[in-house]
């Protein structure tokens, strides 16, 4: 793979850049132009999900982009509507055709609920296929990873989970190194809110003159964490790609990871309500 930024190398082999694209609330009539901005940008590595009801923009933009095949890396995931072993076969299928590809570079179990040892058992059958070049799992917290670990042959390449100087995951990021699985960070931005705000990353930002997102970023991959970030805003994509031309001293990095409160700002994957209004969400009849 040619890229522009640097990779990691997944525990098969496969290379990985260190910053993607995510498309996660890019409505879909705005995603195709955010994608082919992002690939003009300089992003190789594109993560969209079923779920997220955008994966044939992303596919246009792909189509429309003129880059190789093998210069980019695509990330889609299987929803909990259709975990199962032939049910995970089918959603495939209809994952890689809303894209117009004939393989994926990741499938994700985008949550760990449902029949997920039955998804499992299909990913390993795609990747032993070589329909998809590596299989991993998302929000999954270090008990269900654990559990997955146990029972199966198969060791994720990676686990894409909220990660952001506000929750950093150091459990999580603990067990996922000893077991040879990639860290990967949806919402490194902390979905805005007071972050952009936060005296620490703008005292540091202003240190380096750069952009609290750009210290925020850095502060991750810093911890061999992969990012994901999001934008709709050329000029912020571009931004979101310059992080690779300074690195946070060690005094810097124990002030962010400081600024951990342990708790997600998003959604809790935990919550018995909240699990059940995500087992009860359909994309298709």
């Amino acid at each position: 793979m040619s890229s522009r930024t640097p990779t990691v190398t997944l525990n098969n082999g496969v290379d990985m850049p260190v910053i993607g694209f995510g498309v996660f609330q890019i409505p879909d009539d705005r995603t195709q132009q955010a994608v082919e901005a992002a690939l003009e940008a300089g992003y190789r590595s594109i993560d969209t999900a079923a779920a997220y009801e955008n994966e044939r923009a992303v596919g246009r933009a792909i189509a429309a982009s003129g880059i190789p095949r093998d210069e980019l890396f695509i990330t889609t995931k299987l929803w909990i509507q259709d975990q199962g072993e032939e049910s995970a076969l089918r959603a495939f299928d209809r994952s890689l055709d809303r894209l117009g590809l004939d393989h994926l570079d990741l499938y994700l179990i985008h949550q760990p609920f449902g029949d997920y040892y039955g998804s499992w058992r299909a990913m390993e059958k795609l990747h032993r296929d070589g329909r998809t070049r590596a299989i991993g799992v998302s929000n999954f917290h270090p008990d269900r990873l654990a559990d997955l670990l146990t029972h199966n042959d198969t060791v994720p390449a990676v686990n894409q989970i909220e990660t952001h100087v506000f929750f950093q995951r150091a459990d999580d990021h603990k067990l996922m190194r000893e077991h040879g699985i990639q860290h990967e960070a949806w919402g490194p931005l902390a979905q805005g809110g007071q972050f952009f705000d936060n005296p620490v990353l703008v005292d540091i930002a202003h240190a380096h003159g750069k952009s609290v997102a750009q210290i925020a970023l850095r502060w991750l991959i810093q911890q061999d964490i992969v990012v994901i970030p999001k934008s709709v805003k050329p000029a912020r994509m571009a931004q979101n790609l310059e992080v690779f031309d300074f690195a946070l001293t060690d005094d810097e990095i124990a002030r962010i990871t400081a600024l951990d409160t342990g708790r997600s700002h998003v959604f809790d994957h935990r919550d018995p309500e909240g699990v059940k209004w995500l087992g009860a969400t359909r994309f298709h009849t």
